[in-house]
């Protein structure tokens, strides 16, 4: 073999060592089990904490909420290393999104397990103009300025109490998570925490409610 074919071959053999060596660090999905699913069709609330139902449009919900936390405990989760959240949430009336007076808002809501907040974000069911406009922070965590309804998958519903009478005040969104998670038994809870100081009926201006929950039980290379 000539010099010049001896290169080539070190340098294509040092080339896909070094290929194979990146690949061999890349993280993969080994197993993905839907662990636990619940879009409270069959009325079933095992595990909860402040667990409570109501039938909206022909669909039953759980909630709905105010400043409340609501919590699902899950025991025996197959092996993982992470765990996906998929949570489908109703945010009925007049959510205001970020401001900061001392009437109004920010409006928030948050998600986590165990004992550890994951998301917070806030969101905002206002009208937008171009002279006025209460922005929210979903799909980012707070603090970020998007326009409302940003990242919805539904925003043509009436409202639930207030705006009862009036489309577009209640908006549907899917928050979904990736979060790092080992120990078989779980905590995923959620919350808000909603501020509208010059309303007489403060949960009849903003809530919002849980329309489904799927948690994903996934097992990586790593």
């Amino acid at each position: 073999m000539g010099k010049i074919q001896q290169y080539r071959l070190a340098w294509l053999t040092a080339f896909f060592g070094v290929i194979l060596g990146v690949s061999s660090c890349v993280e993969t999905v080994e197993n993905e089990i839907l662990a636990y699913s619940n879009d409270f069709s069959d009325l079933n609330l095992a595990g909860f904490e402040n667990g409570k139902l109501f039938i909206w449009r022909n669909d039953t919900l759980a909630g709905y909420y105010h400043n409340e936390e609501v919590a699902v405990n899950l025991k025996d989760l197959p092996p993982h290393n992470y765990l996906k959240l998929s949570i489908e949430i109703l945010i009925h009336d007049t959510w205001d999104g970020n401001p900061l007076d001392s009437l109004s808002g920010p409006d928030y809501w948050y998600m986590g397990l165990d004992q550890s907040e994951t998301f917070r974000t806030t969101f905002s069911n206002t009208p937008c103009e171009s002279t006025y406009c209460l922005y929210q922070s979903y799909p980012n965590q707070y603090f970020r300025q998007n326009r409302p309804k940003t990242g919805a998958i539904q925003t043509n519903l009436p409202g639930l109490c207030i705006f009862g009478a009036f489309q577009n005040y209640t908006t549907r969104y899917r928050v979904e998570q990736l979060i790092e998670h080992t120990n078989p038994d779980v905590r995923v809870f959620m919350g808000g925490e909603l501020k509208q100081l010059n309303s007489p009926d403060p949960v009849c201006d903003e809530s919002w409610s849980v329309a489904s929950i799927q948690v994903f039980a996934i097992q990586t290379n790593r």
